[in-house]
């Protein structure tokens, strides 16, 4: 991700200001009868022809600078539905500099669909901006919902959809972070990777009483059309149930299910390589995978200095997602960023995904506003030319899911050198939270280590209770001799039975 469209998902979260009350909304065209299946059915009559994509807006609006971007916004006063007694409002992003093609909004009533047509009267905006031209190419180039979260009679936002097929969610009182995507295609492969775009929107018109709202969308690539339904509930956390349908236009052998995007920068496992006064930078820190054998993997997020991509090969996951576990405000030292404020992201499989991998790509950055990280599912055989395939899952943008198993979690990975900065091995320390298993005292001989790595060498390890946690420290020690990269792995086991997450970790010189 750029850093562009980062900043400028920073800046179009913040709120409207004031304004006139709102008119009635400017509908085009005819209405078209609607239903999920048209949509299904309009994705795989397009699959069957070469791809189109949407016409851009005019070239002064694709050449706007980025203070004349920001000059022009979106008066929340003037938001679909604000002069109703519906649950839920809307607003509009305008299109121009990195959003050179506006989607289509439809708004789907009665069993009808009428679209939106553009309307500049909705944005306010200083006199920086420029007098451009309006025709029929406009368009808006997303939206984003409002409900009443924590105060009646405030309408918060909580989702935004914008951007190729890029969409985010907060849970109440969140800070935005971590985005997701309606799919990834050949996500690091050397040949470049494909943005889908959700090119048409049909949003349904939501009742007073409704605690859920549905967004379905169409979405178009060079490669793949698909249909896709999300219904939507904000809240603690908020809850997207998605079902996609997906029709190939040529055989897909990278795909990426539930695709999931996020920022790393550094944490205490690669401190020392940031010149910064702050103890951590990231918007998720780890990866955690409830895998088909039950087992509860923990992985560490990483900067690596080249791309790496990990694969946790399974046969019908449970769920995976992006974690943001340190919620104190000294975890990071920053007032400002609110990271300890972002949310976490579980997905969680609604039917039997067969075999594949939970997909880890991992992309050097150097600075906090690129996107660097990116997890989705995988499955083990293409999909092939004229075939359809249906995927459903639950999405959870807040904290923490509900524990798949009673085992302690892990806490937090500090890795560096010893006491002896001149020794070729590193220090890696790990910190569980507690566990009833773990007992009262100091007396630990009844919990074994398990650790080892698939290449260089480890300590058996100390371990000790920790009382800044409460809970249980693991330290051992990691030469990697020769080698450039290792995959290591611990858990602790007591009598035989797990009493932690699966510790996962690739170290990469």
């Amino acid at each position: 991700m750029s850093l562009s469209r980062r900043a400028f998902l920073t800046m179009l979260g913040a709120a409207a200001v004031a304004g006139q009350a709102h008119a009635l909304p400017m509908f085009k065209g005819t209405p078209q009868a609607f239903s999920t299946d048209w949509l299904k059915s309009k994705a795989r009559r397009m699959a069957q022809s070469a791809y189109q994509p949407m016409k851009q807006v005019p070239q002064a609006w694709r050449d706007l600078t980025y203070d004349q971007y920001k000059s022009i916004w979106f008066n929340s006063h003037k938001g679909l539905w604000t002069d109703t007694k519906r649950p839920f409002h809307m607003d509009f992003f305008h299109p121009g500099l990195y959003f050179p093609r506006p989607i289509e909004i439809n708004i789907v009533e009665g069993g009808e669909a009428r679209t939106l047509a553009f309307d500049i009267s909705l944005f306010d905006k200083t006199d920086q901006f420029p007098d451009l031209p309006i025709d029929d190419t406009m368009g808006y180039s997303g939206f984003r919902l409002r409900a009443e979260l924590k105060t009646p009679d405030i309408f918060e936002e909580f989702l935004v959809f914008q951007g190729a097929s890029y969409f985010r969610a907060i849970g109440t009182g969140q800070n935005y972070g971590l985005s997701a995507r309606g799919l990834a295609l050949k996500t690091g492969d050397a040949d470049g990777e494909e943005f889908p775009e959700f090119t048409h929107f049909y949003i349904e018109a939501p009742e007073p009483g409704d605690r859920m709202t549905k967004v379905h969308a169409l979405l178009n690539s060079p490669s793949v059309t698909g249909a896709y339904s999300f219904e939507i509930t904000p809240g603690l956390p908020a809850e997207m149930k998605v079902e996609c349908t997906l029709f190939p236009r040529e055989e897909l052998p990278h795909v990426g299910i539930a695709p999931l995007t996020s920022m790393f920068l550094f944490d205490q496992t690669n401190r020392a390589r940031f010149d910064d006064f702050r103890s951590a930078v990231h918007d998720s820190e780890g990866l955690m995978v409830w895998n088909g054998a039950g087992e509860v993997l923990w992985r560490p997020l990483a900067n690596p200095r080249e791309l790496e991509v990990s694969s946790f090969v399974d046969d019908g996951p449970r769920g995976f997602g992006l974690m943001q576990r340190a919620r104190d405000v000294e975890d990071y030292a920053d007032l400002e960023a609110h990271y300890h404020n972002r949310p976490s992201l579980w997905i969680t499989s609604d039917e039997d995904w067969g075999k594949g991998a939970v997909t880890l790509v991992e992309i050097p950055a150097d600075k906090e506003i690129y996107d660097n990280i990116v997890a989705y599912w995988r499955p083990r055989e293409p999909m092939v030319l004229g075939s359809e395939q249906t995927f459903s899952y639950t999405m959870n943008w807040g904290g923490e899911p509900p524990k798949p198993r009673d085992v302690a979690q892990v806490l937090n990975t500090r890795i560096g050198k010893g006491y002896d900065k001149k020794v070729p091995y590193q220090i890696i320390a790990i910190d569980f939270e507690d566990h009833p298993e773990f007992g009262a005292g100091e007396d630990l001989q009844d919990i074994t280590p398990f650790i080892s790595a698939n290449r260089g060498t480890v300590s058996d390890g100390v371990l000790q209770r920790n009382p800044g946690t409460g809970g249980l420290r693991l330290a051992f020690k990691f030469d990697p001799g020769k080698a450039r990269g290792a995959e290591l792995r611990v858990q602790l086991v007591k009598k035989g039975t797990s009493l932690t997450e699966v510790w996962l970790y690739r170290w990469t010189a």
